[in-house]
């Protein structure tokens, strides 16, 4: 663990479409700056395989769903990559315009994906960092598609819980936690795999990216369409143990979807449980996380 502090990001399953998805999303741009500050970056290796599968270098198009405060286009920027960037949040995208702004090879769309113009099979790639869930799914996967050149490389990439044995108990004792304080959203919570079932999984589903994702997050977005749209579906994945302060899981469930059903009640005491379970503790709360980029191929166009 070496004394990092990592944060793991989580989502509640059937909160991924229509209206459901446009109200809860709304969080994240009520909380702009904190969640610049507690959401944790992607790894390098997952990007990096991401331009090695799409055969991207320095000058590549791409285009990027759904940037928030622009963790995801700083890497594409570092890597030279030409990137549109589109983000409904004015917040978000207001504090992603200011740190990376001043960057020429990026442009800054404030509108939803559902809704902005896109140019016909124009890009070498679409990325999408923990946000695709967020777009309708009965339009994403189609104007994902049409955006990409043929041959064109799907990339989304997210942080998913992870079944693990040295931090099984405290995970536990979290949802415990959350028991007590919302027993409705607890019961929502998704149920963490391990590696190799999470795994097996995708292999199952390969020959359609969107039941992939689907299965992954367990995201109400899968598509039979996507299936003829892309294909040759990876993935790559990047375990980790994490450890976290009660502060630290606070803010960053501030940040999460959920938190806007809480009353503050509720809030309150969900931070108190917390606070509570890190003193009983004496030492961080443990948590396993997987980082997983999932890659598609736009198929030829007839």
């Amino acid at each position: 663990m070496g004394g990092r502090l990592v944060l793991v990001v989580i989502y509640l399953p059937g909160m991924s479409c229509g209206a459901e998805a446009s109200r809860y999303g709304e969080v994240f741009n009520e909380v702009a700056e904190e969640y610049d500050r507690h959401r944790p970056a992607y790894p390098d290796a997952l990007i990096d395989r991401a331009l090695e599968v799409g055969g991207l270098g320095p000058g590549a198009a791409v285009l990027e769903i759904g940037c928030g405060t622009g963790q995801l286009t700083r890497s594409l920027l570092a890597r030279g990559l030409r990137v549109t960037a589109i983000e409904p949040g004015e917040r978000l995208i207001a504090r992603a315009r200011d740190q990376l702004g001043n960057a020429a090879e990026v442009e800054f769309v404030n509108r939803r994906f559902e809704d902005a113009p896109v140019p016909h099979a124009h890009y070498s790639a679409a990325f999408s960092g923990s946000a695709i869930h967020w777009v309708d799914p009965d339009a994403s996967w189609r104007k994902t598609a049409d955006a990409l050149v043929d041959g064109g490389t799907l990339a989304l990439v997210s942080y998913f819980g992870l079944q693990e044995p040295r931090s099984a108990g405290d995970q536990q004792a979290l949802r415990a936690a959350m028991a007590r304080v919302a027993p409705g959203l607890a019961a929502d919570w998704p149920t963490y795999r391990d590696l190799d079932v999470t795994l097996g999984g995708v292999d199952e589903r390969r020959g359609n990216v969107s039941e992939v994702w689907a299965w992954l997050g367990g995201y109400e977005l899968a598509r039979g369409h996507a299936a003829d749209l892309f294909d040759d579906t990876q993935v790559a994945a990047v375990p980790a143990l994490l450890e976290h302060t009660a502060d630290a899981i606070n803010a960053l469930l501030g940040t999460m979807s959920f938190w806007a059903r809480l009353s503050p009640r509720q809030r309150d005491a969900l931070c108190a449980e917390n606070h509570a379970l890190h003193h009983r503790l004496g030492r961080p709360i443990l948590s396993s996380a997987v980082a997983c980029l999932v890659t598609a191929r736009r198929v030829q166009r007839i």
